[in-house]
């Protein structure tokens, strides 16, 4: 069990806003007062850019940088990226993003599903469902014998082994509640049903508040994966109006440095997130580059993750439908490809908020993760376990894209892309500092692939239908062949391994 006797307690939500945030823990990683989200210099970047014609040449040397580095570029790179229009250059420039992908993650998507624990809130972002004082919302927390039933249904009837686990912020969802609602995922067991195999979940990443060092070493011990903050919006003035003063959520510089927090206190795998739609994209893109860039000179690790979200319908707002900066499907898929170039070695990944359409068109244009078979009303996959349903009063959003995971792997399967349902790179220790160098270098592709097949594997034996088999084992053959030649003496060791896998054997890796 994890040692919480170091965290701090609250009885009261009141108490809670009052007195959580530690401002020692937030000057730290802002050095007499300067920031590193530098709002004038964004815009003049953003201004600065928009004067000049694009230059292809430059445009193809930032390209080539992208793609041979595997460095964060500047944020006038990005910037000059943002200006491209012509519907040529910008297919050099997602074909690019399309090769550092399978340079970097390989000829795979991970998936994974959402699980939220709670829709109890201190704060009162004017665009969430979850916020104080929504009426609309049913209010509970998940309890441990609630959240073993989720846990049957998502690893036993729909086969997940990747959770990211998501929390309204309140008391009664303390840094003491998150850690055992994830040491209880990882010791649920149960039997899948084709081979009656024990399965369970695996990997446990956590969509929480910004939290001290001292929850953020107690959240370590248990084994926690991905941590994700999402800033929602780095303009500050926009950030104050969308987050009232009295709430803990409306302390800006306490969220944005959130991630300094985690990596200072061993937890060495982030996730960035703005909420894409409050704001100028471009404005918001550029300060994620200059967040991630902070990371790296602090710490030399840069984000894990980067996600997309885009402004959804929710109970009791109309921010989502009135807010003029609304991007379209086209700015979607511009954004994830400058993303790509200009974070080349992060993780990147597109939701369920999306529609079928929108995610189908860019899954070349760089993701690497997607959630399916998802449901965020609270208590959803247990008590709609047989069915599509959203419930918007115990939901934070609606989402857009209800496919189930047998759908998704067909549909990837037949573009010849493998599902992962890999973890082993977090067991292993590559994270944080290891796993950036051979992220960069495309060494830990190759890892990938191996237990990408492995796991792809275990899901076919264990869930898949039979036409969704057949096209697996497809992709697994032309895997297979792939790891040969790469790999040529390390393979005889890897088809023992995949050998065991067909027989029964669950949970190898590399």
């Amino acid at each position: 069990m994890a040692d919480v006797s170091k965290i701090r307690s609250f009885a009261t939500a009141a108490q809670y806003t009052e007195n959580f945030i530690i401002k020692s823990q937030i000057d730290k990683y802002l050095p007499g007062g300067k920031h590193f989200i530098d709002e004038d210099f964004i815009n003049r970047t953003i201004a600065e850019a928009s004067s000049r014609e694009v230059d292809p040449v430059k445009i193809r040397e930032i390209i080539a940088k992208s793609e041979s580095t595997c460095e964060t570029l500047l944020p006038e790179e990005t910037a000059a990226l943002m200006q491209v229009t012509d519907k040529d250059l910008f297919e050099e420039m997602r074909a690019a993003a399309d090769r550092i992908k399978h340079k970097v993650y390989d000829n795979r998507i991970v998936m994974f599903a959402p699980l939220y624990m709670s829709n109890l809130c201190v704060n009162g972002c004017k665009y969430c469902g979850f916020r104080e004082g929504n009426l609309e919302q049913r209010r509970r927390v998940l309890t441990m014998d609630e959240l073993k039933e989720e846990v049957d249904v998502l690893a036993g009837r729909i086969g997940h082994k990747r959770l990211i686990a998501v929390y309204g912020e309140h008391p009664s969802t303390s840094t003491e509640y998150i850690a055992e609602t994830i040491e209880t995922c990882y010791n649920r067991q149960v039997a899948s049903p084709r081979t009656g195999a024990k399965v369970g979940i695996r990997r446990v990443n956590v969509n929480a508040a910004p939290l001290p060092v001292e929850d953020l070493k107690v959240l370590r011990s248990v084994g926690i994966g991905t941590f994700q903050v999402f800033q929602e919006t780095y303009n500050r003035k926009l950030y104050e109006e969308m987050h009232p003063a009295w709430s803990v959520k409306g302390n800006y510089d306490w969220r944005v440095t959130a991630f300094h927090r985690c990596l200072e206190a061993g937890v060495d795998d982030v996730g960035l997130g703005v909420l894409y739609g409050l704001c100028d994209w471009r404005f918001e893109l550029l300060a994620t580059i200059m967040h991630a860039r902070d990371l790296e000179r602090w710490f030399n690790i840069g984000p894990h993750t980067l996600s997309f979200p885009r402004l959804e319908p929710a109970s009791g707002t109309r921010v989502p439908e009135e807010s003029p900066w609304l991007i379209d499907d086209d700015t979607f898929a511009r954004i994830l490809v400058i993303a790509r170039l200009s974070v080349p070695y992060t993780g990147m990944i597109v939701t369920a908020r999306e529609s079928p359409q929108s995610r189908n068109r860019v899954i070349n244009h760089g993701m690497t993760q997607l959630d399916c078979s998802s449901n965020i009303a609270i208590k959803g996959y247990s008590d709609f376990a047989k069915e599509s349903y959203q419930d918007k009063e115990r939901q934070q959003f609606m989402l857009g894209d209800n496919r189930s995971i047998d759908e998704w792997v067909r549909y990837l399967a037949q573009r010849g892309i493998i599902t992962s349902f890999c973890t082993a790179g977090y067991r292993c220790g590559r994270t944080g500092g290891c796993i950036m160098d051979a992220l960069k270098t495309g060494r830990e592709g190759k890892f990938c692939k191996i237990n990408a097949v492995l796991t792809f594997r275990e899901w076919l034996d264990d869930f898949a239908s039979d036409e969704t088999k057949a096209l697996g084992e497809k992709v697994i053959a032309a895997e297979l062949q792939e790891i040969e030649r790469w790999l040529p003496k390390f393979y005889p060791t890897v088809l023992k391994q995949y050998e065991a896998t067909c027989r029964g054997e669950r949970d190898l890796f590399f």
